[in-house]
């Protein structure tokens, strides 16, 4: 009789508020090997990744302190941020 191991899922961290939560429950930014920023809804996308929670105050928070851009190397477009802005449900900036 063999014991089953229960998987745990894979833990991030939200660049916004730094809670650490599953993988699946976090938005995916990646930084692609040519350079191009774009959302990663598979989260399997070769690249940099970060991470920010589904929350709008999140996403405002990362943008503001510059820690996406930090994270990933490079100026994040304001047309990521729309995006980001549209799988957060924030539609006032």
């Amino acid at each position: 009789m063999t014991m089953k191991t229960v998987k745990k899922p894979p833990m991030r961290h939200c660049l916004g508020c730094g809670a650490e939560l599953p993988k699946g429950e976090l938005i995916r930014i990646v930084r692609s090997p040519e350079g191009a920023v774009s959302l990663d809804t598979t989260g399997k996308s070769a690249g940099r990744g970060a991470y920010i929670c589904k929350k709008a105050s999140c996403l405002q928070k990362a943008r503001k302190t510059g820690r996406l851009n930090k994270s990933l190397g490079c100026t994040v477009s304001d047309t990521v941020f729309e995006a980001l802005k549209a799988q957060t449900g924030d539609n006032n900036g």
